[in-house]
């Protein structure tokens, strides 16, 4: 998984988190050594909430209005790929706004018998699975792209 994630870190160029997942990365990354706390300490963090109003992790940038619109901006400025983690409430505001090109989801062999919904009820989106790929550890990653 390590691996996995310094690959596709590489070619992130922000992070975009909602409220609840930045406080639980924030949480942890600012005091964690290695190559993945390297990059998530440095990397620009954009965070949409209506409740938060300062942060104390470095290069972290805070929105309170138009998600869809900041980060439409974002995409446009930005020369590498945002991604978004977790963040359930955020993806679904930008789902409608087709703002997310792809989904990369791992799926992992625990069944915890409950919890949050992988997507918020809306409108209905046709995926094309573009690639997947089975870890060692039996997690497979899939990624899709939106069908137009």
């Amino acid at each position: 998984m390590e691996k996995l994630s310094v690959e596709q870190l590489n070619s992130a160029g922000g992070l975009l988190f909602g409220r609840v997942t930045y406080e639980l990365m924030a949480g942890h990354w600012p005091s964690a050594t290695g190559e993945i706390a390297d990059f998530m300490n440095a990397a620009p963090k954009h965070v949409f909430s209506r409740s938060l109003k300062t942060s104390d992790w470095t290069n972290t940038r805070l929105y309170d209005g138009d998600a869809a619109g900041a980060v439409a901006r974002l995409k446009r400025d930005s020369a590498k790929d945002l991604f978004l983690f977790g963040s359930a409430d955020l993806a679904a505001s930008l789902i409608p706004h087709r703002l997310i090109d792809e989904f990369r989801i791992a799926l992992n062999p625990v069944i915890l018998g409950g919890g949050t919904p992988l997507f918020k009820p809306g409108e209905k989106i046709g995926l094309q699975l573009t690639d997947s790929r089975a870890l060692s550890n039996g997690v497979v990653i899939l990624r899709y792209a939106p069908r137009d």
